[in-house]
Order: structure tokens, then sequence, then C-alpha cells
């Protein structure tokens, strides 16, 4: 793997990543679950599905980096994982890695995702399009949009 920087898209925002198998930065060595709970001086978790994320909760000042795996499209359990660990207070670094395509990218983003691995490259111009679409949100999320309710009666 080359040691390129990653792929930024979507819409000028700085704070979302995509990487692709062959721009990954090396040294970024990630663990399961069970095995970072061993291993006091890991700072990079993979989370597969099944996996509880709340077993990472006493340990979030120390993570780096938490993957969370989606090995096949239609496999939700990652959003509750990210939004879980956003919610209680992870800043880090959150990537989807896997089967994640560009219909799905927007929701991952507000459940708290900031960096994309795919195992397929995605179409800039897709992903732009997929940030954009939907301009307004209808509830509270991970992110930090407010719903539009909140902006029509503040």
């Amino acid at each position: 793997m080359a040691d390129a920087p990653a792929t930024e898209i979507g819409s000028g925002r700085d704070d979302v990543q995509f990487r692709f198998r062959d721009d990954e930065p090396a040294g970024v060595a990630q663990v399961t679950v069970d095995a970072f709970l061993e291993q006091p001086a890991a700072e990079a978790v993979r989370v597969e599905p099944g996996d509880d994320a709340r077993a990472l909760l006493p340990h979030l000042a120390r993570v780096r980096l938490v993957e969370v795996n989606f090995p096949v499209f239609g496999d939700g359990r990652g959003y509750s994982a990210a939004r879980l660990l956003r919610e209680h207070g992870y800043t880090g670094e959150l990537r989807a890695v896997g089967d994640v395509l560009v219909d799905q990218i927007a929701f991952m983003r507000r459940c708290g995702f900031d960096s994309f691995a795919p195992e397929r490259p995605l179409d800039p111009a897709d992903v732009e399009a997929a940030f954009a679409r939907w301009p307004e949100v209808y509830q509270s999320a991970a992110d930090e949009r407010v719903p539009i309710w909140n902006l029509r009666h503040g």
C-alpha cells in the first residue's frame, strides 16, 4: 500500500475522508474489540457486526480510530455502533469500511462517520450528489445538522 493521503470528497467538507485500499496510510493497525480490550496500548479498533460497541465506552479517550465493518450493505448494525460512540463523546476518526455504497453515505455521515473506506471506489460526483440530496433533516442525529422544525420554530 502506498502512503498517499486520503481522498477528500464532499462539498468542501474537510471533515469527510475517503480511503481506498491503495491509499491507506501505513502504521495504523486495527484490532478486534476483544483484542483491543486486552491491549492497553492499542489505539485503533475494528468493530464487526455483532460486536458490542458499548465495551469501548470506558476506553474512548485512548481510541484514535474506530473502523466499523459493513460486510454487506444490508447489515445496519454499524449505524447503531457509530451513533452510540458519538453520543458518548467519541471524537476520533470513525470509519465505515466494507460494502459501503454511495446511497448510504449521507445516512452514515448523520450517524457520525467521518471517514469511508469502501471496497470499491466511489465516483466523486455521485458522492457530492449524495451529500447534497437532502439539504434539510427532520430529526436530530450524531451530526451537527439542525432539524428543520427547530429552524422553523427555533
